[in-house]
């Protein structure tokens, strides 16, 4: 072909151009083989070490693999999101979400198990509309509900749980030392990392990540109780109360500084609860077979009542408007009690035992105090202590059920359920009677 053919001819293909060709795998792998040994030659001038061109086949190769693979995927991914859910998936429509949600988090913070129950399961004969929404198995009485939020305690992990789905959507590393619910203040978790005479310390964890944002060591003033069950609880001040051997250290959460201490003359606190009103301290101290419940005039840290009772191991304390209530032995004896106006000499009982190593604890949550335990579920008045709903929590196969932990979250009621015989626990949702509004 002369030049003039040649010309001719190129003019002609810029005429009626080749149609495309359509890029391929290879195409791929060979731009990205080529691009990485492109970039590689600046750092090879700066004295980083990197691959000899004559590797660049194999890179291409291994891109080869790599492109196609990520192919597959997308397909695979497009064709799992564009299939709808059949009833036997298992999954709550909103999974994906909460999903989303955690692998964006760090990874001391991943969900270890999320164990929804979706549909809710109908559990307890249905009573007062008790359904699972969730299987994973908690500490008792570690239930607790903030705004949107649950939070529960299971095998070393501090849990926050999505309420509409039971999902269990963050985790943080976390064993409690002493029986205690976490508490929630305004954007912070808190709870009591180490118990022990010396210094007594608090972590507090986001409220929607679990990463842990503070840790404050509080000195203990002489040994701390050995009895201790719930030393640490939130004021309506904003303020953290703490059990801290023979005082009560109160503790701004926002600072950490130490504000003040109320000092005891009757042994190491066990327990303490603040009234709604912020007027009052209530104090646990036990010795020698007996309970002493004192309280303070939280404005001047006086002392102004003391009285005991003769029982064993008690604490949890919970502070109400009529008073204070309590729980009293253990196992099968184990009861929770309330005192009005915070009076020993006037208290009742309000529950049984639960007995077969569970427990019965009051909680104060939506306006009402819980009682749960193996044989009846119960609200009570805050104010006078009287029941003002009840009912019985049915045997299985005449192995008892539990429920307990009661919390109120976003306007609905869930507790901790554990039925041994049918190897069933984790959060369940109640329809509790209008009478537990009060």
């Amino acid at each position: 072909m002369n030049t003039e053919e040649r010309q001719l001819a190129e003019m002609l293909h810029r005429v009626t151009p080749e149609p495309p060709r359509p890029v391929t795998v290879e195409d791929v792998a060979f731009r990205l083989a080529s691009e990485a040994g492109r970039r590689a030659e600046p750092r090879a001038r700066r004295g980083f070490p990197i691959w000899n061109r004559g590797w660049a086949p194999v890179l291409a190769a291994a891109s080869v693999f790599a492109v196609a693979g990520a192919s597959a995927g997308i397909a695979a991914l497009a064709s799992h999101h564009g299939r709808a859910p059949s009833p036997g998936d298992g999954m709550p429509p909103t999974s994906a979400s909460a999903s989303t949600s955690a692998s964006s988090t760090p990874p001391s913070q991943q969900p270890t198990s999320a164990g929804p129950t979706w549909p809710p399961l109908r559990i307890a004969g249905g009573m007062w509309g008790a359904e699972l929404i969730n299987r994973q198995s908690f500490t008792q009485n570690s239930l607790v509900g903030s705004g949107d939020s649950l939070y529960a305690i299971t095998g070393g992990y501090l849990d926050r749980i999505d309420p509409a789905t039971g999902n269990i959507v963050q985790t943080a590393p976390y064993s409690p030392p002493v029986p205690n619910r976490p508490v929630v203040m305004g954007n912070t978790v808190w709870v009591v990392w180490s118990y022990s005479g010396g210094n007594v310390v608090l972590h507090g964890y986001d409220a929607r990540t679990l990463a842990q944002v503070a840790s404050l060591s509080v000195p203990a003033i002489g040994r701390v109780s050995s009895t201790a069950q719930g030393v640490l609880t939130g004021g309506p001040d904003g303020n953290l109360y703490l059990a801290a051997g023979d005082t009560v250290a109160v503790v701004d959460p926002a600072t950490g500084h130490l504000i003040r201490r109320i000092y005891l003359t009757a042994g190491p606190a066990s327990s303490v609860a603040v009234s709604p009103d912020r007027s009052r301290l209530y104090v646990g101290t036990a010795a020698s077979g007996s309970f002493q419940l004192l309280t303070y005039d939280l404005a001047t840290g006086v002392q102004t009542a003391s009285s005991r009772m003769t029982v064993g191991v008690t604490g949890n304390l919970v502070a109400t408007s009529g008073g204070v209530w309590g729980t009293a032995g253990t196992g099968m004896s184990e009861w929770v009690w309330f005192a009005p106006g915070g009076d020993l000499s006037g208290s009742f009982r309000v529950s049984q035992g639960a007995g077969a190593g569970l427990d019965s604890v009051p909680s104060f949550s939506g306006g009402a105090v819980w009682i749960g335990g193996s044989q009846r579920l119960a609200c009570a008045n805050p104010a006078t202590g009287q029941v003002m709903a009840s009912t019985a929590i049915p045997t299985d196969n005449s192995v008892v059920e539990y429920f307990g932990s009661v919390t109120v979250a976003d306007g609905r009621t869930y507790a901790l359920y554990q039925n041994q015989a049918a190897q069933q626990s984790g959060v369940a949702t109640l329809t509790p009677p209008a009478a537990c509004s009060g």
